[in-house]
């Protein structure tokens, strides 16, 4: 899935229905896209982008898009390894409905209900192997499960006769706006607190805040009868607390990393005390928790991402376990890991209990929680609604408490208000909040205090001029966006534009009769040619682009020097033609502004009416997920760097033809404008997520503040500067609009 993208758009990536024109027909996509999301019980805008919903949202939107391929075979693995018993109940509803219209399906999953529930027959491997295939008729769960681990289990959840110490960790009225409230736990030595609910119900919250992540707004943790206030997840280790999160892949472990280097983390210091990391060292403080967790696994240098998840998940438990916890917060731990790993999971909990260690066990699985927890606490909406012994606990009591069946949840209803306001049409207070609108509002706070001490900003030779200075970095910035959107960079592209111009007045110098066409093909030429290059080798040499547009920007000026050999082509020496092509005015407009409107419109056509354009997002947005679904992205990118090529030597063109002298340091520290145009304008760093129209905003409101700067006769050696700090600012506004649509996501109920 794509986070940066629509819910519509993450259904119909990669078969896109088309409109006549050949492009993408938007009122196609939205129709058919809340026809299948209806169909999995998911009641949400379809424009809604997929970022903002919960894990479990996400799932029924992968579940959805596989049913709009109108699929013959459908393959689900581990569909409701996120989702609540009731978005469950409504996956299982569409899957009888698919078997009816004859859709042949494969479910892979771990839970034993649900697969005796919904399987007419049913496969069992292990260990890479077919063991053997039944009708659900002529297996028993024993007998599935004895296959699945080789051997016999009698009892999943090992027994626990010795009794709880004193207390360890302790909370009172514990609250935090919008997730939960009034949360009175207690936790002793040895003992195992287990705490149900539905999803969204403000478990993985609560840890999240006894861990030191989020902060409380009121209430107290107290450990060994001590309040304490945790900063941070470093203090909470500092207390001996450890938490295992339930996103294996995005919290618990660095995919990328080996075993070891993931295991060694939170003791890190430990394997470098002199600040040099010793390998041996790490090997000695983590391989006996390794071994004791009956890895499986070539060598300590393994990539996690090469492990099955079961095994990644004792790279977690052994990481943890590592640091010599008193409290140990284990937030679904089994799921979606083997039965005999969920066997040696639970034997582990149980003998870290016995040993005298406090934990807190957060579990989906109602026979998981029943059979492993001495008490549980049930949550529902971010209250704790009761408290059950495990003598006490049955599955029926859990569920009752943690939703009254036969009647509409209150989160239900929450959930049903959430959608209506989502469907709201946003209103002026919240059109406020878009970015391009705050340049708007930085603009105008430039423009006012500038305009009472040189009233000359606002006329008409001020205004052209800055229009088409404005023309050059729009373009330029847009060029530079199409390469970001694909989580790449392109630190040449000043260097592209200062070749492709000196080459194309160059040649207007040598063929004046051919003026505008050979100097405009010549710098679209030169362009189109540096960004292949540049995108062939990050794409076949696997490069990062940082890297290689470094040094293509140092050898496009460099060869621009030696081409040029301290010669300049002056106005004198080009056509007159070749001059006006871009000072040339109709209706009043001076060419070069209408001539990046022309660019800017065909850029928003390619980027948002094309699937061309939208498998750009995609690609920067989940670079594998883009992959898995067919689109090919090495060819998306070296597109982008092609296109941002030669855009740039349209914009060397242009350049020439607007500043009329032209030598070989034209446009020589421009990169640094072009990018900060970008990331202004709301462009990501981190690829996937930008608007044309915030690309265009950023480029004026830069303009506007150099423009504003000289007027006050401001040194304009401090405008760099000025440069870097506006970059900083917008990256970091990019950073907490991010986070903020993270921890809202994680409030919905």
């Amino acid at each position: 899935l794509f986070p940066d993208l629509s819910i519509a758009e993450n259904i119909y990536l990669g078969h896109m229905p088309r409109d006549s024109f050949g492009g993408i027909d938007h009122a196609a996509i939205l129709s058919g896209a809340r026809k299948v999301i209806a169909l999995v019980g998911l009641d949400v805008p379809v424009e809604t982008r997929l970022g903002t919903l919960r894990t479990s949202e996400q799932q029924l939107v992968e579940i959805a898009r596989a049913l709009s391929l109108d699929a013959r075979v459908l393959i689900m693995d581990e569909p409701t390894a996120a989702l609540s018993q009731r978005e469950v109940e409504r996956l299982f509803s569409v899957v009888g409905e698919l078997r009816r219209r004859g859709v042949a399906m494969m479910f892979v999953g771990h839970r034993m209900d649900e697969i005796f529930r919904i399987a007419d027959r049913i496969a069992v491997l292990r260990d890479g192997r077919l063991i053997d295939v039944r009708k659900k008729d002529e297996l028993t769960r024993a007998a599935a499960i004895a296959m699945m681990v080789g051997r016999e289990i009698s009892d999943l959840y090992p027994d626990r006769s010795h009794q709880p110490g004193e207390i360890v960790l302790e909370t009172k009225a514990l609250s935090r706006a919008d997730v939960f409230s009034g949360i009175d736990l207690t936790l002793r030595a040895g003992e195992v607190l287990g705490l149900g609910g539905l999803v969204g119900s403000g478990r993985t919250e609560i840890a999240r805040v006894l861990f030191g992540i989020d902060r409380p707004d009121s209430g107290e943790i107290l450990v060994d009868g001590k309040q304490v206030s945790f900063a941070s997840a470093r203090e909470a280790m500092d207390a001996r607390i450890a938490y295992v999160s339930e996103d294996r892949m995005g919290q618990s472990l660095v995919m990328d990393f080996s075993i070891l280097d993931n295991a060694v983390l939170p003791v890190l210091d430990k394997a470098a005390p002199s600040g040099l990391y010793s390998t041996r060292r790490a090997t000695d403080l983590v391989a006996d928790w390794l071994k004791r967790m009956k890895l499986r696994f070539a060598g300590y240098d393994q990539p996690v991402n090469q492990l099955s998840g079961g095994n990644q998940q004792k790279v977690a438990l052994a990481k943890w376990l590592r640091t010599e916890p008193r409290v140990l917060i284990l937030d679904e731990p089994t799921q979606g890991i083997d039965v005999g790993t969920k066997a040696e999971v639970h034997t582990m909990i149980a003998e870290l209990a016995r040993q005298g260690m406090a934990i807190i066990l957060i579990s989906s699985e109602m026979p998981e929680l029943i059979g492993m927890c001495d008490r549980i606490v049930v949550l529902r909406e971010g209250h704790k609604t009761a408290e059950f012994e495990r003598k006490d606990a049955t599955q029926e009591k859990v569920l009752e408490a943690a939703t009254k069946s036969g009647e509409p949840t209150a989160m239900a209803a929450v959930e049903e208000t959430a959608a209506q306001d989502d469907q709201q049409k946003p209103g002026p207070f919240n059109a406020l909040k878009r970015r391009e609108l705050g340049l708007l509002a930085a603009m105008l706070a430039v423009v006012i205090p500038v305009a009472f001490i040189n009233p000359r900003i606002f006329s008409a030779a001020n205004i052209t001029a800055v229009s088409m200075d404005a023309s050059l970095l729009v373009i330029a910035a847009l060029a530079q966006m199409l390469v970001l959107i694909t989580r790449n960079i392109d630190l040449s592209i000043a260097s592209v534009i200062g070749l492709s111009a000196y080459l194309a007045a160059s040649m207007v110098q040598s063929y004046p009769g051919l003026d505008i066409l050979v100097g405009l093909s010549t710098a679209c030429a030169v362009g189109l040619a540096a960004g292949l290059l540049n995108g062939l080798v990050v794409t076949k040499g696997n490069i990062p682009a940082i890297v290689v547009t470094l040094a293509s920007m140092s050898i496009f000026r460099g060869f621009d020097s030696l081409w040029a050999a301290g010669d300049q082509v002056s106005a004198d020496e080009v056509t007159q033609s070749w001059l006006d092509m871009t000072n040339q005015r109709i209706l009043g407009v001076p060419l070069i502004v209408l001539i990046a409107i022309f660019v800017v419109v065909a850029g928003y056509v390619i980027l948002y009416r094309t699937a061309f354009g939208r498998e750009l997002f995609a690609a920067g947005s989940n670079p594998e997920g883009a992959r898995l679904i067919g689109i090919p992205v090495d060819r998306r990118i070296l597109a982008a760097f092609a296109l941002a090529g030669l855009l740039g030597g349209l914009c060397g063109a242009l350049w020439a033809s607007r500043y009329a002298t032209i030598d070989a340091r034209v446009a020589l520290g421009f990169e640094l404008t072009v990018i900060a145009a970008a990331v202004v304008g709301g462009v990501a760093i981190r690829g996937g997520a930008g608007t044309l129209l915030g690309v265009v905003f950023g480029s004026l409101a830069l303009l506007v503040i150099k423009n504003g700067l000289t007027l006050v006769r401001v040194d304009p050696l401090w405008l760099q500067g000025v440069y870097g700090l506006v970059i900083l600012v917008a990256i970091g506004i990019d950073s907490l609009i991010v986070r903020r649509t993270q921890q809202s996501g994680r409030r919905r109920p």
